[in-house]
């Protein structure tokens, strides 16, 4: 239970209920403005089966990824705000949220620097085949086979270039792009920022989205899943990536043909893959091709979509998790999605 600070005249008190602590802890203490208080409910986890019952009589959620759908949101009486602890939105029903008034803010900017990293964590575990290595080294075959290097190989037969000769893409270039692209030029890198698929002008910083498929040797995905987005890297995309490239996908699943993927790295049509998310989540063997038998011996590292954790990324959560409901509260606020 979270205690208010001192009101002099409590006039609105407030239910916030927290669906997914297990993701990011609540802060020990939310600021409200003069005249409200509050108690706090928080789940470590919720199913979601589960919301309906959970939100019923909150007046505002504090919620990650667990869906919440319209049925939801209608059952739920009092409910006036929806504060997601992330920066996407899709899980939430923004249209029924429109429709009842609901206000919806997000956390955009607060993972960039973890995300960034991990971006070129994979980056280099794929490019230098390093769960491979590993994999060989752990089961005895070093002495077995003698010298491994050749593991590192690509489809074109030649061992790992070095940063230097990397020309890094990179599709979505919100805060994440902006500071995977500062990290790649530290690096050594070139990097391509690519314009949307499909549009024929872009501008003056942009490369149109052909020319960036075709010319990049790392190929960085890291917008977020809409409509327009799924399948934005397909079978043709993938026949189009040099073979000596690596993908790395760090935004949602659903961004990349799994299917398409996993077929292009078994016939050698680019060099390695690395992705922080899936399609279904959480993945294994039974729901995911990218972790589906057969799978276990191509250059393809994954994550758990933890590319995010980072001690800094729950401070930044918690501040603008904070400031979303104070400044909501206030009449004047800072975020608004719906």
């Amino acid at each position: 239970m979270g205690e208010a600070e001192p009101a002099t005249s409590p006039s609105t008190h407030h239910k916030i209920v927290a669906l997914e602590t297990l993701f990011v802890p609540l802060p020990s203490k939310f600021r409200v403005p003069e005249g409200h208080t509050y108690e706090v409910t928080e789940y470590a986890r919720t199913r979601p089966g589960e919301v309906a019952e959970r939100i019923r009589d909150a007046d505002i959620v504090v919620m990650t990824i667990v869906p919440v759908t319209a049925s939801d949101i209608a059952g739920a009486a009092h409910l006036k705000m929806i504060s997601v602890v992330a920066s996407g939105t899709d899980t939430v029903d923004l249209a029924a949220c429109r429709e009842r008034g609901v206000h919806v803010a997000n956390s955009p900017n607060c993972n960039e620097g973890s995300v960034a990293e991990h971006v070129i964590a994979l980056y280099f575990s794929a490019r230098r085949s390093v769960p491979l290595v590993n994999a060989l080294v752990r089961a005895g075959q070093w002495p077995v086979r003698g010298f491994l290097g050749r593991t590192l190989d690509g489809p074109h037969g030649k061992p790992p270039t070095t940063c230097n000769g990397e020309v890094m893409g990179i599709i979505g270039y919100g805060s994440v792009g902006k500071r995977v692209e500062t990290i790649a030029k530290a690096l050594g890198m070139a990097v391509l920022v690519a314009g949307r698929k499909g549009q024929k002008e872009v501008a003056e910083d942009r490369v149109p989205f052909d020319t960036v498929i075709r010319g990049s040797s790392v190929l960085v995905l890291c917008l977020p899943r809409s409509p327009e987005t799924l399948n934005t890297i397909g079978k043709a995309e993938l026949d189009a990536m040099p073979r000596y490239s690596v993908l790395v996908n760090v935004s949602r699943g659903g961004i990349v043909d799994e299917e398409a993927l996993v077929a292009a790295l078994k016939t050698k049509k680019i060099a390695g893959a690395a992705t922080d998310v899936f399609m279904t989540e959480p993945a294994s063997p039974s729901n995911s091709p990218l972790l589906a038998p057969g799978t276990e011996e191509l250059n393809l590292v994954t994550t758990p979509h933890v590319a995010w954790c980072a001690e800094d990324t729950n401070y930044n959560y918690n501040e603008n998790l904070k400031k979303n409901i104070f400044s909501w509260l206030e009449g004047r606020p800072t975020n608004t999605v719906v």
